[in-house]
C-alpha cells in the first residue's frame, strides 16, 4: 500500500505542476495549430522550390556550362575586388561626365584610368571588350556598349543609367 500511495502521490504532483500548460495548450491552441500548419507548409514549400531547382539544372545542364571556367582566376592575389573596381568606376565616371574646364592632358588620363577600371570589371566578370584596340569615335562606341553591358551584369554605372545624358565636346 506504501508504494500505491507513493505513486499516487507523485501523479497528483506531476497533475498539479503540468496544469498551466494544459490551461495554455487549452486557450492557445489554435495559435499553436496555425504555427505547426505555417511551418509545415513552408518546409513544404521550400522542397518544392529544392526539387524545381534541381529539375531546372537537369534541363539547363548547368554543370556543362560552369565545367570550362577556370576558378582559380578568381582567387588570384592581384585580382582586385569587384566592389573596389565599380567604386573606382563611379568616382571615374561621375568626375569624366562632370569634368568640364579641365585640361585636354587631365581629360585623356581620366579616360585612360576609366578605361582601365573598365578592362579590370571586364575581365573580372568574363565580358569581352576591345576598347585597347580602338581610337576616337569606336573607342566612345565601345565604351558606351560596355558600360550598358557592365550595367546589365549588375554594376551601376553613372553614364551607363537612364535618363543621364553625358556631355559630349
Amino acid at each position: 500500500m506504501g508504494v500505491g500511495r507513493a505513486l499516487m502521490l507523485a501523479l497528483a504532483i506531476l497533475a498539479v505542476a503540468t496544469l498551466p500548460a494544459a490551461f495554455a495548450l487549452l486557450f492557445c491552441y489554435d495559435e499553436i495549430l496555425d504555427r505547426v500548419v505555417c511551418g509545415w507548409s513552408e518546409w513544404r514549400d521550400g522542397r518544392r522550390e529544392k526539387r524545381t531547382i534541381a529539375r531546372l539544372d537537369r534541363a539547363v545542364e548547368a554543370d556543362a556550362l560552369t565545367r570550362d571556367i577556370d576558378l582559380s582566376e578568381f582567387d588570384s592575389a592581384d585580382r582586385r575586388p569587384l566592389e573596389q573596381l565599380a567604386a573606382d568606376l563611379r568616382r571615374l565616371g561621375g568626375q569624366r561626365v562632370g569634368g568640364s574646364g579641365r585640361s585636354m592632358v587631365w581629360h585623356s588620363a581620366l579616360l585612360q584610368a576609366y578605361d582601365d577600371r573598365l578592362r579590370l570589371a571586364c575581365r573580372a566578370l568574363g565580358i569581352a571588350e576591345h576598347l585597347a584596340e580602338l581610337e576616337g569615335v569606336d573607342q566612345e562606341i565601345e565604351r558606351v556598349r560596355v558600360e550598358g553591358v557592365l550595367h546589365a551584369a549588375g554594376l551601376a554605372l553613372p553614364a551607363a543609367r537612364a535618363g543621364l545624358r553625358q556631355r559630349h565636346r
